[in-house]
């Protein structure tokens, strides 16, 4: 019983980040965790017979959780946000400073990196980031992580700044798949029309 009252709590906050993400989703629930020992990667039951496409970013009830980076016909392979292949830009609700978050594994724990920012950079230990939606894949405002060190060292021009992710990055059963704010085949699409037009531009 208090695993479905839980399961069903979840899902209703599934429900209110898809309001939020105000984009089309679906939603889709995790088989297993790839076999990669050394990337964060899940697999989930939607493919492109589901219509989901190369690049879908994929959410559960607190944030986001990554983005779709394999699609078969069945099944689509997600990349978690922690994955150290993953690069997102982000926002700081507080400052309004843009940042680009790197996925971080290590044996302490999954977490993110702001890398490449500078030590004078007004950021502190608890702020909120959230998706910037200047990458045309995530819509903008979605929550990402919270900041839980800034690390100054004064021979080095960049601070040393960690983040934990909001999304449950282990474990985690029910996601949502939201549509790509800008679908990959739409330029390739409007190409096409305008060849077959005999329009083109430079």
């Amino acid at each position: 019983v208090e695993q479905l009252t839980l399961e069903n709590q979840r899902l209703r906050e599934l429900l209110g980040m898809r309001e939020r993400a105000d984009t089309a989703a679906q939603g889709a629930q995790v088989l297993y965790d790839a076999a990669d020992p050394y990337a964060r990667k899940v697999v989930i039951d939607r493919g492109q017979a589901q219509g989901v496409v190369l690049g879908s970013p994929v959410v559960d009830e607190r944030g986001v959780l990554g983005q779709v980076t394999r699609v078969y016909p069945m099944v689509s392979e997600v990349s978690l946000l922690v994955d150290p292949d993953q690069v997102m830009p982000v926002l700081n609700t507080r400052t309004g400073a843009r940042y680009v978050a790197y996925g971080q594994p290590g044996p302490q724990g999954d977490g993110l990196e702001l890398r490449y920012t500078l030590a004078n950079a007004d950021i502190r230990e608890g702020d909120l980031l959230t998706t910037s939606g200047v990458d045309g894949v995530y819509p903008a405002g979605l929550p990402v992580a919270r900041v839980t060190s800034v690390e100054h060292r004064a021979d080095q021009t960049f601070a040393r700044i960690l983040c934990e992710p909001l999304a449950r990055t282990d474990g985690v059963l029910h996601v949502l798949v939201l549509a790509p704010v800008t679908l990959p085949q739409a330029a390739d699409d409007t190409a096409a029309a305008a060849v077959s037009t005999g329009e083109t531009r430079p």
